[in-house]
């Protein structure tokens, strides 16, 4: 008899992944945040390959998650209110595939999931959303000092102009999701 596990995991992509690991660390039932790279070609990539926009990578979070705690669908629902899934390739002033919207799914349940919730979200948006849905593929986890990178600069100019606000939208929009 086999025992599943306790955790799942959702890996998402929308823009830069500092703004995504910050405000899912402050989200009740997330237990790990990790930054990373997903969906290109070249092995291992390095963050200035992955800036450059030549590795076909996304910056992404992988997310373990308790599902007792939060749904996939919850953290789905904060995903597509704390970015802008209607821009190609796009978040504000990062631009490039790598800062695509993105949704690597790990099972059917989440590709069903991911496809419901942003045909439900594309009535509260103004424009078509673009956000691709994927399987996912091999992860790279980004340099350790892409880690937790809100928390250790938050007062950089980028922390303090882009992350923080959807931190702030984060905890005012979703108050019972906060830890």
């Amino acid at each position: 008899m086999s025992q599943q596990s306790a955790t799942e995991v959702a890996i998402l992509g929308g823009g830069c992944f500092w703004c995504l690991e910050a405000v899912y660390l402050e989200a009740r039932g997330i237990l790990r945040v990790e930054s990373g790279y997903m969906g290109g070609a070249t092995p291992a990539p390095t963050y200035e390959q992955v800036c450059a926009g030549t590795t076909g990578h996304a910056e992404v979070v992988r997310l373990e998650f308790d599902p007792n705690v939060i749904s996939y669908r919850d953290i789905l629902e904060i995903f597509f209110t704390i970015h802008d899934p209607t821009t190609l390739n796009r978040q504000g002033n990062d631009v490039g595939t790598q800062y695509r919207s993105v949704i690597f799914f790990t099972s059917p349940e989440q590709e069903a999931t991911a496809r419901k919730v942003m045909a439900e979200m594309a009535a509260v948006w103004d424009a078509p959303i673009v956000t691709q849905v994927l399987p996912a593929e091999q992860w790279y986890k980004a340099e350790d000092y892409h880690q937790n990178y809100f928390a250790q600069h938050p007062l950089q100019g980028y922390c303090a102009f882009v992350v923080a606000p959807k931190v702030a939208k984060f905890r005012k929009v979703f108050t019972d999701r906060v830890k």
